[in-house]
């Protein structure tokens, strides 16, 4: 068996130990070889044993492009033969492959098109902890897509926050190029750039400090720790510089986590575990993502080679990680200890000072039940209903609140946005707005704004269907009076809630602390929980909190969770005044 396909296999079958999105990204391949007809009766059956998810196994798909040309990848193996480590106790050594870098190498260079060998993946995403030489291994392939990938004039771009971090893989390649008699030979090896001496074209660094960004067009780009870009300046400048002319361009973008859930490279991070819980989305795009399970216990050594594949089988690189775990929480200094979750086990840490859910976020899922169960549990009950209308060109949405027993409470929300924009907000969002559309968690209005008497519409429609009899409908006044007086003219009590510190900061800690205390239940909605994930607060001297965006014009939206926070106002009020039946 090819070594790619092998430690799928490893990876399904638990002789490999790792994450779930490391799983889903080795079942990807293995679905991907039945698609193009390259997967035997027996290694099918074992994936259909020990496969992720719900998603059964794609049959062949004679119309499928693609397929595993195990010669592309072990063209490349044998190319980063020729390179030698170039700092630490390795250095002067010949690079060998792990297992789990052969995966990812055979991957991305492997699959190509069956009939042009075009390569399949444009772009892929590589996230793990610190020191499991990331840099190192896309410095070899820096050099390779400057010497080895058939491109005339190749321009290769080793890119980075700054111009030093840029000048670490920069510097990495041209060690090795100067170290390998084999590679240097074809190459003008100087301090700032390489250039290939029968191709043309420059292997360089880059930054946004670089004066001159014009006319890249580049057919390898590698963007080194993403996490630590404040905005996506680099990444959309080399995304969009690659011009139809290059025969395969390659974009690589490598990672650990950060503590920015605001980045650009958060959000690149949410869309591709998306990718890999479906492929479909981006069949072009190679994700891999090593980290923890929810619910691993971090101070077990036995689950760090999800985020660690490399320096667990360095004895004094292990040794070092189990020291630096045992520095971080024997300091009991939560900087320190945030610091060695998010570098040493890439884990994206929610609790920025800003952030509103902080590290609640990871029991969403667990509150979560099916839309039939919500239904029956809340079929004829009173609710409060809460509405935020955004710009028309954006998200809007409506949400209803449910007082359950014992202190409970069950939300719900739906989203609307114009038909003409959706192409568009995937693009700056990120999310799979089609797909939620198909999947009837968002309606698509008809035109380039959205229409608010589907708003109406879909109120009118939950309440009927459902039984549901609204007592309120709370809404922020903001782009909202001729949408206030149309649903009063139809029957509806509308209250307007305003949007202060004051006024806010009481339902905005409630909703947070009934995720904490387990007593939320939601319908399992993926817009709602994108939204919950994006909100930030804003924090008084008083220590009040209302939610709010980072960035004017931020596209991390969270209108769906501003309209549940609108009428959980309501529902404090009626509380207080001992109407949890709301008058019914």
């Amino acid at each position: 068996m090819d070594p790619i396909s092998q430690y799928a296999i490893d990876v399904l079958e638990g002789r490999q130990v790792a994450g779930l999105p490391e799983r889903l990204a080795c079942q990807r391949h293995l679905d991907d070889l039945s698609r193009s007809g390259q997967l035997s009766d027996d290694l099918a059956r074992r994936v259909d044993a020990r496969r992720v998810g719900a998603r059964p196994r794609p049959p062949v798909d004679p119309e499928f492009p693609w397929r595993l040309d195990i010669a592309l990848a072990e063209r490349v193996y044998e190319f980063v033969g020729f390179c030698h480590h170039v700092e630490g106790e390795l250095a002067g050594e010949p690079i060998l492959l792990a297992p789990f870098q052969k995966f990812d190498f055979g991957v991305i260079f492997g699959w190509a098109h069956r009939d042009s060998k075009v390569r399949r993946f444009k772009k892929a995403f590589i996230e793990e902890a610190r020191k499991n030489a990331k840099t190192t291994e896309l410095a070899t392939v820096a050099l390779y897509l400057m010497v080895g990938d058939g491109e005339m004039s190749p321009r290769v771009f080793c890119a980075a926050v700054d111009r030093s971090q840029a000048r670490i893989m920069y510097d990495n390649a041209k060690s090795m190029a100067e170290n390998a008699p084999d590679i240097g030979e074809r190459l003008i090896i100087r301090d700032y750039k390489i250039t290939n001496k029968k191709k043309g074209g420059i292997l360089a660094p880059l930054s946004k400090v670089n004066r001159n960004k014009a006319g890249l067009h580049p057919s390898g780009a590698i963007v080194d720790e993403y996490a630590d870009h404040a905005t996506s300046e680099i990444y959309d400048l080399l995304s969009s510089a690659k011009g139809g002319h290059r025969r395969q361009p390659l974009m690589v973008i490598i990672t650990t986590a950060g503590m920015d859930v605001e980045s650009p490279c958060h959000k690149e991070y949410e869309y591709c575990k998306l990718i890999l819980e479906d492929p479909s989305l981006n069949d072009r795009y190679f994700v891999m993502i090593r980290e923890l399970d929810d619910g691993d216990d971090e101070h077990n050594p036995a689950v760090w080679i999800k985020s660690n594949p490399l320096r667990v089988l360095i004895p004094r690189s292990f040794e070092e990680l189990q020291e630096q775990h045992d520095e971080a929480f024997g300091s009991n200094d939560p900087a320190k200890i945030r610091t060695f979750r998010v570098k040493n086990l890439n884990i994206w840490q929610h609790g920025n000072e800003d952030t509103y859910m902080g590290n609640y976020m990871g029991q969403w899922d667990a509150l979560a039940v099916t839309r039939e169960k919500f239904i029956e549990m809340t079929q004829g009950m009173p609710c409060l209903g809460g509405v935020d209308l955004s710009k028309r060109i954006d998200l809007t949405a409506d949400a209803f609140v449910f007082a359950l027993d014992g202190e409970r409470v069950a939300v719900c929300a739906h989203g609307f946005i114009p038909e003409e924009g959706i192409k568009r907000h995937e693009k700056t969002d990120k999310v799979p707005y089609k797909e939620w559309v198909r999947e009837k968690w968002i309606t698509a209005t008809e035109g380039a704004v959205t229409d608010y008497n589907y708003v109406q519409r879909h109120i009118d429609m939950s309440l009927k269907e459902n039984k549901w009899k609204v007592h309120q409908i709370c809404y922020d006044p903001y782009n909202a009076d001729h949408f206030a007086t149309q649903m009063t003219g139809a029957g509806y009590l509308m209250v307007e809630i305003k949007q202060s510190m004051q006024n806010m900061n009481e339902p905005t800690k409630a909703f947070r602390d009934l995720v904490a205390a387990g007593k939320l239940v939601h319908d399992g909605s993926p817009l709602l929980k994108w939204c919950v994930g994006n909100a930030v607060q804003i924090v008084d001297s008083h220590e009040n909190i209302m939610l709010s965006k980072r960035h004017a014009g931020d596209t991390r939206r969270i209108d769906l969770l501003a309209a549940i926070i609108d009428a959980m106002r309501q529902l404090d009020e009626l509380r207080k005044m001992n109407m949890d039946g709301f008058g019914f």
